[in-house]
């Protein structure tokens, strides 16, 4: 059996990128049912400056791609990059775009009770698919309630500021560590892989590290 190599992914949930990162690397893992990944998530704000209460999505859009059509334009090859994912996102029915920062300190507690995997997966599926204000506390409590955690504590963290610092701080360390975009993969705490890599490119990095295993 081979040992467990760790996979920490550097990703934010209103990023779509990481969204179809997450959605290759599944499937890669799907047919790898024994696969050696030991997988943690880590905090990466797209819009760390987001005001707390987030912001119209379309005025975000346009402001930071400098207009309606070049906005559209860039999000191009997102569309694409979803349907050979088999995602589909839902763009129009999005209008606001969050701050994450709280949906982070959600991530991080369900990592305490190990449902950080389900955590993100259904932090995409609430605002890629479902269109939800994921910066809204009510809906994270919710979301925490669907994965099996306790939603009236989250919902009372969520009140704090418990752990807010501890995700800029781990935020700061991957920006110093040289890492500006995501989703970035580091395997093994060595190698990193940046961008949404094909499920057939995963594959390979499996082979590879079965193949080095006895070294």
């Amino acid at each position: 059996m081979t040992d467990p190599i760790k996979l920490d992914i550097m990703s934010d949930p209103i990023c779509p990128w990481c969204y179809i990162g997450k959605a290759n690397l599944d499937r890669a893992l799907e047919t790898e049912p024994d696969h050696p990944f030991l997988i943690e998530w880590h905090p990466f704000q797209l819009n760390p400056t987001m005001p707390q209460g987030g912001m119209d999505r379309r005025e975000y859009l346009e402001g930071k791609f400098g207009g309606q059509e070049a906005a559209v334009k860039a999000y191009l090859p997102v569309v694409d990059h979803a349907q050979k994912a088999g995602l589909k996102i839902n763009f129009e029915d999005m209008k606001r775009t969050p701050n994450t920062l709280n949906a982070h300190r959600m991530i991080h507690w369900a990592g305490i009770e190990g449902r950080q995997t389900a955590a993100v997966s259904s932090l995409f599926k609430a605002y890629f698919v479902e269109a939800r204000d994921i910066g809204d506390s009510e809906v994270l409590a919710d979301i925490a309630d669907s994965i099996g955690m306790d939603a009236s504590l989250v919902a009372r963290l969520l009140e704090t500021d418990a752990d807010a610092q501890d995700i800029r701080d781990r935020d700061a360390h991957s920006r110093g560590m040289g890492i500006n975009s995501v989703p970035t993969f580091i395997v093994a705490g060595q190698h990193a892989v940046p961008g949404a890599q094909s499920p057939e490119l995963w594959k390979q990095v499996l082979a590879e590290l079965r193949g080095s295993a006895p070294a």
